[in-house]
């Protein structure tokens, strides 16, 4: 069923439970590290035929879903923070934004024409191949994310520049976090007018956050882009890793589709965000270095506890990690489609 996964996303009767994995292609494959051996991530990215190929690769796993092979930092080096992929470091910002005149240097685009068309020009290439053969889904970074990212340099693991800015110049932590906000509107929305038939909000760090602090320095910014999207007539995946205590909040933020990772039993995280909203999720990307059996005792969990009812979509609870084994990802998307697993 070539629609099976954006039926489940607007939790409509399904045959069997559709499944797709964050990072799906990536470092993992052998047939990525090869393009990679040429290539560096950024001109991946940058190079459309390049990021239909990876797009494609993992879709011989048998997926529901095609995921537009990009990153969530493309926004940020036209908006005029430019950073680098160092390796064995990740992402790196040049020069971090950690006050009022940074913030008031970073532009508002126009993604489409300020520095982002070859993204849309992917979408287009890769829904022309597909074919109508599966959909595509779009994403794009979440506000809080992106903003960590710029404040912090990189990564972090405590996010307390972040805070620091955010608790102690709300006026410029909210300017900061309005620009990245329309910008990922913006993108979002072009995304869908190119071609993706579902879209991802990525808002892999905001569960740093209490419930209280989201609520009030992120959750009006993030309301604004998801109520936008509501409107475009595709189902749209709000999605943020150790989110338990946020799952409430984010629901009420919007989305058609709320992901959920591992920490939190998809049956308690479906209990607190109620009947209407489609989920995605859960399984721990470590349990794929797992034996088998306990890979499938661990997949077979999560869709006990989602116990058949319409809108659950598979996945991990976060990315696909770099040295996990192909073939028990494709044995893993097998056994999901078993008629008989919850048996």
């Amino acid at each position: 069923m070539k629609d099976r996964f954006l039926r489940a996303c607007r939790r409509e009767p399904v045959d069997v439970t559709p499944v797709w994995f964050m990072r799906q292609a990536g470092r993992y494959m052998a047939e990525y590290r090869k393009v990679r051996e040429k290539h560096s991530l950024l001109e991946i990215c940058k190079t459309p035929e390049l990021s239909l190929e990876v797009t494609l690769q993992p879709l011989r796993l048998g997926v529901d879903a095609a995921i537009l092979f990009a990153d969530i930092l493309l926004p940020l080096e036209p908006m005029g923070a430019p950073f680098e992929f160092a390796k064995g470091e990740g992402p790196v910002i040049h020069e971090p934004i950690r006050d009022a005149a940074g913030i008031e240097r970073l532009r508002v685009i126009d993604p489409a024409h300020e520095g982002l068309g070859y993204v849309l020009d992917s979408v287009r290439l890769i829904r022309k191949e597909l074919d109508g053969r599966l959909p595509l889904i779009g994403f794009a970074g979440g506000p809080f994310t992106l903003a960590s990212y710029l404040v912090e340099g990189g990564r972090s693991s405590h996010f307390d520049k972040t805070k620091r800015l955010m608790y102690g110049e709300p006026a410029a932590w909210n300017e900061l976090m309005a620009k990245l906000s329309e910008v990922v509107r913006r993108y979002l929305v072009q995304q869908i007018e190119a071609g993706a038939q579902a879209v991802q909000l990525f808002d892999s760090w905001v569960g740093s956050l209490s419930v209280d602090d989201y609520r009030e320095f992120v959750m009006p910014h993030v309301a604004r882009i998801l109520s936008d999207l509501a409107t475009r007539g595709v189902p749209v995946i709000h999605f943020g890793t150790d989110t338990g205590a946020l799952l409430g909040a984010m629901r009420e933020a919007g989305g058609t589709v709320l992901g959920v990772d591992w920490r939190t039993p998809l049956d308690e995280a479906w209990d607190k965000v109620g009947a209407g909203v489609a989920v995605q999720g859960n399984l721990d990307p470590t349990v794929l270095f797992a034996p088998w059996d306990f890979i499938a005792r661990s997949a077979k969990r999560v869709l006990d506890r989602a116990a058949g009812r319409p809108g659950h979509v598979f996945n991990l609870g976060h990315g696909i990690l770099p040295e996990t084994p192909v073939d028990n990802v494709a044995r893993l998307v097998d056994f999901v489609y078993q008629p008989t697993v919850r048996a």
